[in-house]
């Protein structure tokens, strides 16, 4: 079962979140400090928690300024429901769903969960019950009278007085008596003695709702783990770093008496299987220091209690060897960032390889971690996390958004105190603070291609650069031509930008310029062509695909096409018929608006979210002018 959406109401700063989409693998919550992402986060972590230490609090967690107000009003605090979300169910699971209640039933693969500060978790599924009722009785035999009798029950409440009331009499056939019995079997096999169909369904879906782990700076391990201590208790009445600690000891089986052995061998040969585990991630993860080894041990101390009597406690201990140094620290002493990552590997190795559904909301991850010991962090997000499970992190460093898949981010603003916190995919924010992590990455991202690639592709702006990338992986896959992988494409900001950028950096690079019609910028471009800082058969303008005096990226889209996406993107119903002239098309759109112009990025970004779908709509014409660009420009390549 997946996430897909999230609300997170009247909690801490944040009044009303509105619908997020949550993606399939990652999802990235970028915003200042103080902005709303551990809000909205800690939220969603208490709708199912996977430890039992997790509840709602009014007096912690209701927005301060409205507690007394909405009391005021006679809002029960307690009914409020903080959370509310979406998930999806997969294919095996709505095919279980289906063998059991019969086709037809679930309406919609659809689950809704939400949860009130008292702790009540309402839920809700689309079912049709109709259709249920007539799957339960298919191939049974009735009189024509019991038939009526239970057809004209309208739900399993009813069906089930029925069949409590129903009494056998002289006429009744030894045919209804056995399918009054398959009935009542059936109905008790698949209902129980839950008192309505949705409830019945909800019993057996649970083991598919993921649960959620929250993890944040205030989850490291701690260097000395009291082994039995840990394990017998209670999660509730433990702290997050003793709940780290308890992860680690049960992927060391220490549940099954392992650690405590009495036996050397047999404890020394578990302790040297979860170094080799850890420093194997350690390793692959983390290149800060590839000379680190996990050495973990037990020391047995004497404790003395009040009676006189001693007892034994086995502690685990972590160090650290370095090879490079050739010498051991206690895990407490090395860095922050280190024994945060380390505590993360062990906080999750327990959750990797189980099938227990659970989805994992990272806190600020990364916070004391090198630039570079981010990217690795990511790294493991990506290979090992995302393939089984959904992340959900936030984050306020440019070195944790991903440039090449920005749309997983979600941008966190607070506004005004009356609005609260509020969390969109609309990076269409007005304040530049917010979009500095997402501008740094990009920013990192460009100064590291650019100086290392042999062929590069400058484009106008980000729109160019969604369209031009998508449709080339499209027609990639598809068999067809796009672009070399050697290029990198590099959006500069603007047509006016592009010959500024060209002298800054054409004699030390190899650029292909791609551009609209426009003779003013072009003239400059031809004029840099000729001072040798741009050949001039790597200059491509967009006339050259498509027939007419001026071209923007736009135009290579066949009206038809453009039109749609514009329509989607701004709810709108324009018909082929309405654009007039033969100008660029974001021009004939402008004055069927009567503006003098519309934002372009906007449909570019709708494109990019929703890529799979209109990827597949597009026409042959808008194909072959796509394909004929990247033929261009894969002419101008040069190899080194």
């Amino acid at each position: 079962m997946k996430l897909k959406e999230v609300t997170i109401k009247k909690f801490r700063n944040i009044i009303d979140s509105t619908a997020v989409m949550v993606e399939n693998d990652i999802t990235c919550l970028v915003g200042k400090n103080e902005s709303g992402k551990s809000s909205f986060l800690n939220a969603l972590y208490r709708l199912n928690p996977v430890r039992k230490n997790a509840e709602f609090k009014i007096e912690d967690q209701y927005p301060a300024w409205l507690e007394k107000k909405d009391r005021m009003k006679g809002v029960e605090l307690e009914k409020e429901r903080p959370v509310n979300a979406t998930f999806e169910f997969e294919e095996n699971e709505i095919n279980s769903l289906n063998d059991i209640l019969g086709e037809g039933v679930l309406k919609d693969n659809i689950l809704t969960l939400s949860k009130s500060y008292e702790g009540t978790l309402d839920h809700w599924l689309s079912l049709d019950e109709s259709q249920y009722l007539k799957n339960i009785i298919q191939g049974l035999s009735f009189s024509k009278e019991t038939r009526t009798d239970i057809t004209s029950c309208s739900t399993v409440e009813n069906l089930k007085d029925f069949l409590e009331g129903y009494e056998v009499s002289e006429e009744t056939t030894d045919k209804e008596k056995e399918s009054i019995e398959t009935l009542n079997s059936r109905l008790t096999d698949q209902i129980g003695n839950s008192t309505s169909l949705i409830s019945a369904c909800y019993k057996k879906i649970q083991k598919y709702i993921p649960k959620f782990i929250y993890f944040d700076k205030y989850s490291t391990l701690p260097y000395t783990v009291k082994i039995k201590e840990i394990l017998e208790a209670d999660d509730s009445t433990l702290d997050d770093n003793q709940l780290t600690a308890k992860s680690l000891l049960r992927m060391a089986a220490a549940d099954d008496d392992y650690l405590l052995n009495p036996d050397y061998e047999r404890r020394k040969r578990e302790l040297e299987n979860v170094a080799n585990a850890l420093t194997q991630d350690v390793l692959e993860y983390w290149s800060q220091n590839t000379a680190l080894r996990v050495s973990p041990d037990i020391d047995k101390t004497t404790v003395n209690k009040p009676n006189g009597q001693t007892t034994i406690i086995d502690e685990l201990k972590i160090r650290i060897w370095d090879d490079k140094h050739f010498l051991s620290l206690p895990f407490n002493e090395h860095s922050t960032g280190f024994q945060w990552f380390f505590s993360f590997l062990a906080a999750f190795s327990e959750y990797e390889y189980k099938d227990e559904p659970v989805i994992i909301l990272l806190d600020e991850p990364g916070l004391g971690l090198h630039g570079k010991a981010q990217a690795d962090f990511l790294r493991f997000i990506e290979e090992r996390l995302a393939p089984k499970r959904q992340v959900i992190y936030s984050t306020h460093s440019p070195f944790m958004v991903q440039p090449n898949k920005l749309e997983r981010a979600r941008i966190v603003e607070e506004k005004n105190r009356d609005e609260g916190s509020k969390v969109s995919s609309d990076i269409m924010t007005s304040d530049p603070d917010t979009l500095f992590p997402l501008q740094g990455a990009l920013g990192y991202d460009l100064a590291q291609h650019m100086f290392i690639s042999k062929n590069n592709l400058i484009l106008e702006g980000t729109s160019d650069y969604t369209y031009i990338l998508a449709i080339s992986d499209y027609l990639i896959e598809k068999g067809r031509n796009g672009l070399r992988d050697e290029w990198t494409l590099i959006p500069v900001g603007g047509a006016d930008l592009i010959p500024t950028f060209v002298a800054l950096l054409g004699i030390h690079l190899d650029l292909t310029v791609v551009v609209d019609a426009r003779k003013e910028g072009n003239q400059k471009l031809s004029n840099l062509s000729k001072n040798g800082y741009l050949k001039s058969k790597r200059i491509i303008t967009l006339n050259e695909i498509v027939a007419s005096n001026l071209a923007d990226i736009e135009d290579l889209f066949s009206a038809q096409d453009y039109l749609n996406l514009y329509n989607d993107t701004f709810d709108k119903k324009y018909k082929i018929e309405d654009l007039k002239g033969s100008d660029q098309i974001v021009n004939q759109l402008a004055r069927l608006e009567g503006i003098p112009r519309f934002n372009h990025g906007r449909p570019a970004d709708i494109f990019l979210r929703k890529r799979d779908k209109y990827l597949d709509d597009l026409s042959e014409e808008t194909l072959k002018n796509f394909e004929k660009l990247f033929e261009r420009i894969n002419e101008t390549f040069e190899k080194k």
